[in-house]
């Protein structure tokens, strides 16, 4: 039994490679192994230092990278530029869509730049430690190379925010044969047009002009551009869904008849509206008017009662037939659109806030929530308008022009779960009496 035993002992020793087993079962001892050698691991060093990406409208910028590969190193390489994300954002964000929002050119010893796509291997099954990942341009090895890569990418990236990210290069068998970093640091850049809000305004003399924003809160606006005359016949006009400075954005306007005239946004700033379409008569049974988020409209008839319109598509008639939303409205001097309902000026000059429940059977009922007290002072005003974003902070923001003619900035904030018109204000510029109405 013992015999049985030493020599399935010695049996595994040879497996194992351990050597044969000395007399009484130990093992016997063997001359050490060589030691092993590791192929040596060129470098990959950034030039230039970290590299700062704008995420928006700036264009690309270029990374450059210098590669010093082993001696013995021959023929083709590949060479990677991953981005080591650890976390997406909970909504929407992925590696595929990372990597589909990603626009790069390569270049590599100086060469001419080609097109160079971005891939999310996990998507596609591989066993990569990165999700997204760039695959340089293949080059034949030499003692240096230098690769270029053009990075551009939409605002909607910036989260991504300062990464490492490794560069690795591998000969035809796959063994890395060079190893580095590159410093990438995603900032907010300036936001798409139609990420940034536009504020339209009409003179004295009826001319309609446009001021299309900068996403710049000490600066938002860049120089007026000329919408057209005539304006002048309307004694209402209203947003009734967000005016962008890529020319989207619809508009409703009552004349003097009381006809309602709806414009649709073209996309096109230049030309912002479409030939207007008649709604309907009948309107000037109404003392305010008031767009809502989504393209509906709300109406304040001359006993206080509060109508809502719900936007209609599909439909020749943009609006659905009017719902009562209730009374006591006249307690306000002033209704504006903003955001997901309107806010709401007391005669003491009290701020208020109607935020939308997007529910008909709401126990707080339909269609607002109840209100939500912004501030007091606001009767130092004149003209109150709501816009789209102007500040890069994804919220729509409000504009208020004094009595002697200057005009503030108030960006938008979350506030008890409503988007509303933010505590502090920033000046914008003098000289705004010249015009009777702003939206």
């Amino acid at each position: 039994m013992a015999r049985t035993r030493t020599a399935l002992a010695l049996a595994t020793a040879l497996v194992a490679g351990i050597g044969p087993l000395a007399p009484g079962g130990a093992a016997a001892a063997t001359p050490p192994a060589a030691p092993a050698t590791t192929a040596e691991v060129g470098t990959v060093v950034q030039e230039g230092g970290r590299l700062t990406v704008p995420a928006g409208t700036e264009g690309p910028v270029t990374l450059r990278l210098k590669v010093t590969l082993p001696a013995g190193v021959t023929g083709p390489v590949r060479a990677a530029l991953a981005l080591p994300v650890t976390a997406f954002p909970p909504a929407g964000p992925s590696p595929l869509r990372l990597a589909a929002a990603l626009h790069s050119t390569c270049a590599v010893n100086g060469g001419a730049f080609a097109a160079c796509a971005w891939d999310s291997p996990w998507v596609d099954g591989e066993d990569y430690p990165h999700p997204v990942r760039l695959k340089l341009p293949v080059a034949q090895a030499g003692s240096t190379l230098t690769y270029a890569v053009t990075i551009d990418t939409s605002s909607d990236q910036a989260w991504v925010g300062s990464l490492d990210a490794p560069v690795e290069l591998a000969d035809s068998t796959g063994a890395v044969v060079a190893r580095g970093e590159a410093g990438l640091d995603f900032v907010l850049g300036t936001p798409e047009p139609n990420l940034v809000g536009a504020l339209h305004a009409r003179d004295k003399d009826g001319v309609l002009w446009r001021y299309e924003g900068t996403s710049r809160p000490d600066k938002p606006f860049k120089p007026r551009r000329k919408v057209g005359g005539g304006w002048n016949v309307y004694t209402a006009v209203v947003p009734v869904s967000a005016t962008m400075s890529n020319g989207v954005g619809d508009l409703v306007a009552r004349d003097r008849a009381g006809v309602l005239w709806y414009y649709k946004g073209t996309g096109n700033p230049a030309a912002p509206f479409a030939p207007r379409t008649k709604v309907g008569a009948g309107w000037n049974i109404y003392t305010a008017l008031a767009g809502r988020l989504g393209g509906s409209l709300v109406a304040r008839d001359r006993d206080g009662v509060l109508w809502v319109y719900e936007r209609n598509y599909g439909s020749a008639a943009p609006f659905r037939p009017r719902v009562r939303v209730g009374a006591g409205w006249n307690v306000y001097n002033s209704l504006k659109g903003y955001a997901g309902g309107p806010l709401a000026r007391d005669a003491a000059g009290v701020l208020w806030k109607y935020d939308e429940t997007g529910s008909a059977g709401d126990p707080e009922g339909y269609p607002f929530r109840q209100r939500l007290r912004i501030g007091a002072g606001w009767n130092a005003y004149t003209a109150v308008a709501g816009t789209g974003d102007l500040g890069r902070r994804d919220y729509p923001d409000v504009v208020a022009r004094d009595g002697a003619g200057r005009l503030w900035l108030y960006q938008g904030v979350i506030k008890a779960g409503a988007l509303v018109p933010g505590p502090t204000r920033t000046y914008v510029g003098p000289g705004w009496n010249v015009y009777d109405l702003i939206f």
